[in-house]
């Protein structure tokens, strides 16, 4: 089965060593193969991932705590300058 990465997101957070990172936010699609079109369907298959612009894997826990991947560094998204006007 084909699989490809549909870009959700992309967002800026703040690591505790206080650098600041983007992040993209990515579903896991895959191709049907059962559709006989030559562009081809593509279904979410529920799975989701989040990276580093520069390709690194970001671990997130059931509570929502993003860690950079074999680094331990911990990730807080920043909050939009829109979102921050609202309250």
């Amino acid at each position: 089965m084909e699989q490809m990465l549909h870009l959700l997101e992309s967002f800026t957070a703040r690591g505790n060593d206080s650098k600041e990172y983007v992040v993209h936010g990515y579903e896991h699609l895959a191709r049907l193969d059962a559709v006989p079109d030559p562009q081809g369907q593509w279904e979410p298959t529920g799975l989701a991932e989040y990276r580093l612009a520069d390709g690194r894997r970001i671990d997130v826990d059931k509570q929502g705590v993003m860690t950079i991947a074999d680094t331990g560094v911990r990730l807080e998204r920043k909050r939009s300058a829109q979102a921050a006007s609202l309250g």
